[in-house]
């Protein structure tokens, strides 16, 4: 039985990141650009990738096709109604906006284009959301800031800052001036530590950037310390399985840590990451953990609490407690 009607929200989706081939190339009609593949399915086979890096390059060469403020509508639109069918309430989503003004796309031009879908999507899909301005880990600290400084007359509509892209070789630390802007601006912050970097740099983003949320972290396990920390200060993790099996992070589901941080006492969550490439959207990853790892309905269950108690609610506390009365009140 599907997971996709257990009311859940989703804290780690990259909106680039789910461009499928079917808008991708109809996008790239609109727009005039040529893209090196010869149909949807041919493309589709070129989301076949084999690790982090490989998945990047395909990634930003994609992002081509973006060039008007309805083009990112319409990729939110689309994202918006799979999430909505697939039992999705709240969605804090992430974008990048270095990876569209390299290009010549003016971050205003991003922003206004995902917030004509993100303020309807209440009404259309029955989705509250948040927006996440991503810094590229792999660019400098110096366009991170710039980045955030052009960010600024936008930031009645961007509830916080998070740290993405490529891990190994670029630590927390190097971005501890930008977090130390968001966090005077009031901005919410997360980060990326802990899938493909060591633990360490779960404990460097908690340390010097002051995250309240970490993006993967599933490499904590390595680090008993860590783990008791995380538990104890009740810091989210926001995991996406079936990312972890694509990029390598991890062999096979079946290998996962989600229940062994479930049984840890760890605040995990599901999500889904980059989904038209990953193979699956957030209720997909829920059924593939169900079967992959034997989660009892039950830990279904607090699977989908610990997400809302996760998310950047603290504006709307009645809102949060209507969204963990429906998991309560769900029948498996």
């Amino acid at each position: 039985m599907s997971v996709a009607a257990l009311p859940k929200a989703e804290l780690h989706l990259h909106i680039e990141g789910t461009l499928e081939p079917e808008l991708a190339f109809a996008l790239a009609e609109r727009n005039g650009v040529t893209l090196p593949y010869a149909d949807t399915e041919a493309l589709r086979e070129a989301y076949r990738f084999s690790d982090l890096q490989s998945f990047l390059d395909l990634y930003y060469a994609l992002m081509a096709v973006l060039r008007t403020a309805e083009d990112f509508t319409a990729l939110a639109d689309a994202y918006l109604e799979r999430a909505a069918a697939q039992g999705v309430r709240h969605a804090e989503i992430f974008f990048d906006p270095q990876a569209h003004t390299s290009r010549g796309v003016p971050i205003g031009t991003v922003v206004e284009g995902l917030t004509a879908s993100l303020d309807r999507a209440e009404e259309r899909y029955g989705i509250s959301t948040r927006l996440i301005l991503c810094f590229l880990r792999d660019e400098s600290a110096e366009s991170a800031l710039a980045t955030l400084e052009a960010a600024k007359p936008y930031l009645d509509r961007i509830t916080g800052v998070g740290l993405d892209s490529a891990e190994v070789g670029h630590p927390p630390a190097k971005f501890r001036a930008v977090y130390e802007e968001a966090a005077r601006l009031g901005l919410r912050r997360v980060a990326h530590a802990g899938e493909e970097g060591p633990a360490s740099y779960v404990r460097e983003a908690l340390d010097v950037l002051g995250v309240e949320r970490i993006d993967h972290g599933l490499r904590c396990m390595e680090d008993p310390e860590l783990v008791e920390r995380l538990v104890r200060e009740r810091i989210p993790l926001t995991l996406c399985p079936l990312s972890n099996v694509r990029l390598r992070v991890i062999d096979t589901l079946a290998d996962h840590p989600l229940r062994a941080m479930l049984d840890a006492g760890l605040l995990v969550t599901v999500n889904s990451d980059d989904p038209a490439y990953f193979g699956g959207y957030v209720g997909d990853n829920y059924d593939g953990v169900r079967d992959a790892l034997g989660l009892a309905p039950e830990q279904l269950r607090t699977l989908a609490r610990h997400s809302f108690e996760a998310a950047f609610l603290d504006d709307d506390e009645p809102r949060r407690a209507r969204y963990l009365a429906e998991v309560a009140a769900h029948a498996f």
